[in-house]
C-alpha cells in the first residue's frame, strides 16, 4: 500500500480511509509486526505542541490517521488532498473493524472506561457480530508501570495474545500508556482509541454521523458534556488558528 505523509501543522500524518486501515491491521497481524497506528485531531494537536511526551509518542506510531473533520478541512485550506473518507473516527470505524476482526478471527483486547463498561460495550459487540473475540479490562489502573495492576493487565493481555490492542483511557494518558509499557505489550496493532467502547456501550451519546461528516460533531459532545469538554472546544482552538494563519499566509504569497 503506497501511504503519502502530509507535513502541516506541525505534524505528520497520513490520509488513510477506514479500509485503508483495516487492511494495515491484516498486513500487521499477517507479518507479524507490532504496529502503533496512532490519530490526530485538534486536541491531540494542541497537547502534541504543549507536551513533550506525546510527541515521543507520535515519533514511536507506525502510522497515524486523520480523526477530526476539523483537520482534513484546515489542510484542504493548506492545498493537501484531503477528502472526506480520510476523516476516521471511532465512533464510525468500530463497526466495520468489528465485522473484519469477526470475519478473520482477530482477537481484539480492550483496555479502557469505567469499570463494567468496556464489558457492557463488548457484550453489544458480541450480539452484532456473533463469534467476536473480545476481551476487556477498566482503564481505572495507576500509572506506575511496574506496580503489581499494571503488570498483572500486561500479563493477561500477554497470556490472550490479542492480535489488536485498543487502548480507551482519552488522551494523553491512553498514549502515556502505551509509550510506557510498550516493550512488554504482546499484540500486532495498537490502537489509541478514546472513548470507543463508551460510545458502543451508550454510557456516552454518538453524535449524529451527519453532523461529523460536516464538521459540527465537536459541536454536539460540547452540548452533551460542556464542563469536561468547554475548554477543548472553546479555548484550544485558538491556538490551533496560531499555527494555522503563517503556513496559510506563505501558501497565498506562494500562489500570488
Amino acid at each position: 500500500m503506497n501511504l503519502t505523509f502530509y507535513n502541516f501543522l506541525g505534524i505528520r500524518t497520513q490520509a488513510l480511509t477506514i479500509n485503508e486501515l483495516n487492511q494495515l491491521i491484516d498486513t500487521a497481524v499477517q507479518q507479524n509486526q507490532k504496529w502503533i497506528i496512532a490519530n490526530h485531531n485538534l486536541h491531540s494537536l494542541y497537547l502534541y505542541h504543549h507536551q513533550p511526551k506525546m510527541q515521543t509518542f507520535y515519533t514511536q506510531a507506525d502510522y497515524t490517521h486523520i480523526d477530526g473533520m476539523a483537520l482534513v478541512l484546515l489542510g484542504q485550506r493548506l492545498g493537501l488532498p484531503l477528502q472526506r473518507e480520510h476523516r476516521v473516527t471511532y465512533a464510525d470505524w468500530v463497526w466495520p473493524l468489528m465485522a473484519e476482526a469477526k470475519e478473520k478471527k482477530w482477537r481484539i483486547f480492550y483496555l479502557g472506561s469505567k469499570p463494567g463498561v468496556a464489558e457492557t460495550g463488548a457484550e453489544i459487540l458480541r450480539e452484532k457480530f456473533p463469534n467476536l473475540e473480545i476481551k476487556t479490562h477498566h482503564g481505572y489502573i495507576g500509572s506506575n508501570t511496574d506496580s503489581l495492576e499494571n503488570q498483572s493487565v500486561l500479563a493477561e493481555i500477554k497470556d490472550y495474545q490479542p492480535h489488536i490492542l485498543m487502548v480507551g483511557m482519552g488522551m494523553p494518558r491512553q498514549e502515556n500508556w502505551i509509550i510506557d509499557n510498550l516493550e512488554q505489550i504482546s499484540t500486532n496493532v495498537i490502537l489509541p482509541s478514546g472513548a470507543c467502547i463508551d460510545y458502543v456501550a451508550g454510557v456516552i451519546p454518538t453524535p449524529p454521523r451527519w453532523m461529523g461528516r460536516l464538521g459540527f460533531e465537536w459541536l454536539y459532545r460540547l452540548l452533551s458534556e460542556p464542563k469536561r469538554l468547554w475548554k477543548r472546544y472553546l479555548l484550544e482552538p485558538w491556538f490551533i488558528l496560531r499555527l494555522f494563519l503563517p503556513e496559510f499566509l506563505t501558501k497565498q504569497l506562494k500562489t500570488n
